[in-house]
């Protein structure tokens, strides 16, 4: 446990997906839940499911902006769709709201499962204006508590983007802002 506590945090966000389905498409991904990937779960989509979460994406969006903000409204209603599969439809955000409570996401969970649903989203050709990239993980064991989310970056400015599911509630859009300004303790206004 004392190593665990000394690696860097992007070392701990990736070593949580040895279980996780690396080439995902909506017949067949993972999900985790239950904080750092305790339980991971394969699950599928029907048609008419796979429709409603890329009803956003269905046109291709005029401006990148306009692309960001379709990709959160897919994600949310991936997160819906998928949470009353697998129960995480009660997950609140942050960690300390629903601590404890069975089928609750963190960071690397709400990460991990917001990466798959973006390359699946990629692979069936939804992004005209941007590509998944890595994860990123912000702050660190001296800094404060590590955090890790999904990134996108725009093709053209080559702009970084996180898509960070971890604030909010299931189902909630999240929070998409540019990387640098997340490194720096951005998050939403939850106002």
């Amino acid at each position: 446990l004392f190593l665990m506590l000394l690696m860097p945090a992007f070392l701990l966000a990736d070593s949580f997906s040895k279980d996780i389905i690396t080439t995902p498409e909506p017949e067949l991904f993972s999900v985790c839940f239950d904080h750092s990937c305790t339980t991971v779960v394969t699950d599928s989509l029907t048609r008419e499911e796979w429709r409603q979460a890329t009803a956003p994406l269905q046109q291709a969006a005029a401006t990148a902006p306009d692309e960001r903000a379709a990709i959160a409204r897919s994600i949310a209603i991936m997160e819906d769709i998928v949470g009353r599969h697998t129960g995480t439809y009660r997950d609140k955000g942050r960690n300390l709201r629903g601590f404890g409570q069975p089928a609750q996401l963190d960071c690397i969970d709400e990460s991990t499962n917001t990466n798959t649903y973006l390359h699946m989203l990629e692979g069936d050709g939804r992004f005209k204006h941007h590509k998944v990239v890595k994860r990123v993980t912000r702050f660190g064991l001296f800094v404060g508590m590590p955090h890790t989310t999904a990134v996108i970056q725009e093709n053209e400015s080559r702009t970084r983007y996180v898509v960070d599911s971890w604030f909010l509630d299931n189902g909630q859009p999240p929070y998409i802002e540019q990387l640098e300004l997340w490194k720096s303790g951005g998050e939403p206004d939850d106002s």
